[in-house]
């Protein structure tokens, strides 16, 4: 028991003692939640870390007593990155008392819970099932295609590319910039808000290259990255996550190009190795809700407990602590686990979240909170956390208050009457 963290030792202690009274954590009073992510495949890494993020999550939820004396289960489903075994996986989830659902990776599969939740609480009122997004950023799903049952706590794609070109904007050597994304919605729509912001922003800036890839098809990636050194450019923004990401990184170190790399999931899985293999520390930027060396972030042991847990793993997604921590604070401030009891709690929720101040708009159910630019980078004074066991840790190179990722919606919210 010694090496084990103290919020772990009482998650310990509380098991025991509710196995021992019988009361009250049986399997029908639990709170199931259902992840479905790709658990096998390529991106297998990508949903089997969320799954070991948001079991530890439940437990430390639980050993503090759960929600009135209910312990949260997670119920974990494969989806293989496919929307129809997204939506197959939702019913069984559903089958098997699930009343909320969790789908981040990939907006394919986000946009297809979001409309399977929809049609299921308009055909099954009173058992509503609620959608808690915490990572598909497809910016529709909080505008012409918003829900009541859908709340999503990460900042969407054109949040996220206005934050990192304000950054962009401000570096004066940055004259040419290569777009490549994947071929889907995410990787379009952040071309498309790269070169609005850009042209807004900084309109000396050239874009020299602009390519979309298909999503998880290509292996090796040394034919692009011959395509950006050719071009000429300086830097390089891309929305590229899983292993997209670390193949392309690791062409370029191959390749020895060098470059400023600006990214939405550097910080992913195999990001920091890639970074490490391509020799490029200090060169890749990635913009984040919070990350592991921020003040706070590992209060009451909380990332030093969890990568006790799972070696060589930190904490990728400080927005997955925010969903369950807010949605815990709505069940027991309402009283009721029910959804249609907690969306109006969740609705316009101010909460002290672990990484800072986080607002859910009730105008779109979007989330928003501070985020930061971080570029990874030996360890340093003052820094705890080196990620992937590269000996490279994530630093604030720019802070992004929550007032300024504030952007409109075009929602118009149908509400159940």
């Amino acid at each position: 028991m010694q090496n084990l963290g103290r919020s772990y030792r009482r998650f310990l202690v509380f098991t025991f003692i509710t196995c021992i009274s019988g009361s009250p954590a049986s399997a029908q009073e639990t709170i199931k939640l259902a992840l479905i992510e790709p658990m096998s495949g390529p991106f297998a890494a990508v949903g089997t870390h969320a799954l070991h993020q948001f079991q530890y999550i439940a437990e430390r939820i639980n050993a503090d007593g759960g929600v009135g004396g209910r312990t949260l289960e997670i119920l974990s489903y494969d989806n293989k990155l496919s929307v129809q075994e997204t939506v197959v996986s939702a019913q069984k989830a559903v089958d098997a008392g699930a009343r909320y659902v969790l789908v981040g990776n990939g907006s394919g599969p986000g946009g297809a819970i979001q409309d399977f939740v929809t049609r299921y609480n308009e055909r099954n009122p009173g058992k509503e099932v609620m959608y808690l997004n915490y990572s598909a950023e497809d910016p529709v799903l909080t505008n012409e295609r918003c829900s009541y049952w859908q709340f999503r706590w990460v900042p969407h794609t054109t949040m996220k590319m206005k934050a990192l070109t304000s950054f962009i904007a401000k570096q004066p050597e940055i004259k040419k910039v290569y777009l490549i994304n994947q071929d889907y919605s995410l990787g379009q729509n952040s071309r498309e808000s790269a070169r609005l912001f850009l042209k807004d922003m900084r309109p000396d800036i050239s874009i020299v290259g602009d390519e979309l890839h298909p999503l998880a098809k290509i292996n090796d990636f040394a034919p692009y990255v011959a395509k950006i050194r050719a071009s000429g450019a300086d830097s390089v923004i891309t929305a590229n996550w899983g292993p997209d990401f670390a193949l392309l990184l690791k062409a370029s170190g191959e390749a020895g190009l060098k470059v400023r790399w600006f990214t939405f999931f550097g910080a992913g899985p195999g990001g920091p190795t890639a970074i490490k293999q391509a020799g490029l520390s200090g060169q890749v930027s990635a913009i984040v809700e919070g990350y592991s060396n921020q003040p706070g972030a590992d209060d009451a042991d909380f990332e030093t407990d969890f990568r006790r847990r799972y070696a060589g793993y930190g904490w990728w997604y400080p927005r997955a602590r925010n969903t369950i921590d807010m949605m815990v604070a709505a069940m027991r401030q309402g009283g009721s686990t029910e959804p249609s009891k907690i969306a109006p709690l969740l609705e316009g929720m101010n909460f002290k979240g672990a990484y800072g101040p986080v607002l859910m708009r009730g105008e779109d159910h979007q989330g928003f909170n501070d985020m930061y630019v971080v570029s990874l980078v030996p360890l340093k004074d003052g820094m705890k956390f080196d990620e992937e066991s590269t000996g490279l840790g994530w630093q604030a190179v720019a802070p992004v208050p929550l007032s300024e990722t504030v952007v409109d919606t075009t929602c118009k919210m149908k509400r159940p009457s």
